[in-house]
């Protein structure tokens, strides 16, 4: 079996990638106002770094080469790798909402046998409303078992009760 070795080119990028995890890791959790300070006084002179060292790197290498392929794919995104430094709000990856969206991505083969238009649309309706609960610390299970019971009766003019973000177990659920 062949297996692929790593460049000491592509071993260096890896690090000064992997530096900037570092940093966000230290800074996981704090106030958008001190990312953004840390940010810009310890991601921002890495990035410019790395980008100087991606441009060097693809003067000494194949341009055909997958390396060389991921480089340029970076470079010409370079503007947008850069936002997260310009607001402590932002992530520097998409990793949550990758991870969010990856059942969806997965059962997507699947979901061409829901039988019609409107069993897709239904399907994609409650993949919504379970991806919603889960985004606001809910058991989805729990949660559409709860509303499910108790929608028919809910005033409707109170309907926004029962949304995710707003949504209080009932008290028999509780006790269940």
């Amino acid at each position: 079996m062949h297996t692929k070795t790593k460049s000491p080119l592509s071993e260096e990028a890896l690090e000064r990638i992997a530096a900037l995890f570092g940093i966000e890791k230290a800074i996981a959790g704090k106030e958008p106002a001190e990312r953004l300070a840390v940010r810009q006084d310890k991601s921002l002179p890495l990035l410019a770094e790395l980008k100087g060292f991606f441009e060097e790197t693809l003067l000494k290498i194949s341009g055909k080469s997958s390396l060389a392929g991921a480089i340029r794919y970076a470079l010409t995104r370079w503007d947008a790798l850069l936002r997260y430094t310009t607001d402590g709000r932002l992530e520097m990856t998409n990793n949550a909402a990758e991870r969010a969206i990856r059942p969806l991505a997965l059962g997507r083969k699947n979901w061409l046998f829901a039988g019609s238009d409107t069993g897709g649309e239904r399907a994609a309706m409650m993949y919504s409303v379970i991806q919603t609960a889960k985004l606001n610390g809910l058991d989805p299970e729990a949660y559409l078992r709860d509303i499910l019971g108790r929608i028919a009766d809910h005033p409707i003019k109170q309907i926004d009760e029962l949304l995710p973000w707003n949504w209080k177990r009932a008290p028999t659920d509780i006790a269940a």
